[in-house]
């Protein structure tokens, strides 16, 4: 039996304190280092933002849900015009680390949510691998990395 929707969870453990991984995911000035090109404003409930993404030349809307200081973020995106819900869920581990949880949700399990499925696993993935990179060796994984999908 299939579900009749589909959600992404993808979760990786960053050697660094929880306030550190808060604080990257909120700022743009920050998350400018790994993730988006540059955004309207820092992420605050409530508030109504629009990121710019270095491989894309597209205005991404993102409406800031709920926010929990060093705990959980929420927001809303458009994709394809369809407003989905992104979650990040962040726990202390040992030695002063935190483990990042992102859920996303969710789409109709059909041809149109199994090509978001694979696109967006793949993309926050990345997005986890590129925070890791930046937060413990200060090293910009996606610079140059996605040129080639440039239209």
């Amino acid at each position: 039996m299939q579900a009749d929707t589909l959600e992404i969870k993808v979760a990786m453990q960053i050697q660094k304190p929880l306030k550190t991984v808060f604080e990257a995911i909120v700022n743009p000035e920050l998350m400018c280092n790994y993730f988006i090109s540059e955004s309207t404003g820092i992420m605050e409930e409530g508030k109504n933002l629009v990121w710019r993404f270095p491989e894309f030349d597209l205005d991404c809307p993102v409406r800031v849900d709920k926010i929990i200081k060093n705990e959980y973020i929420s927001y809303y995106w458009a994709i394809d015009e369809k407003e989905l819900l992104v979650e990040f869920f962040l726990t202390s581990k040992e030695n002063n680390s935190t483990l990042v949880t992102i859920h996303e949700k969710s789409m109709p399990n059909n041809e149109a949510g199994l090509k978001w499925l694979s696109g967006n696993s793949f993309g926050w993935s990345n997005f986890l691998c590129c925070l890791k990179a930046y937060l413990e060796y200060s090293i910009n994984l996606r610079k140059g990395a996605f040129d080639f999908m440039r239209k």
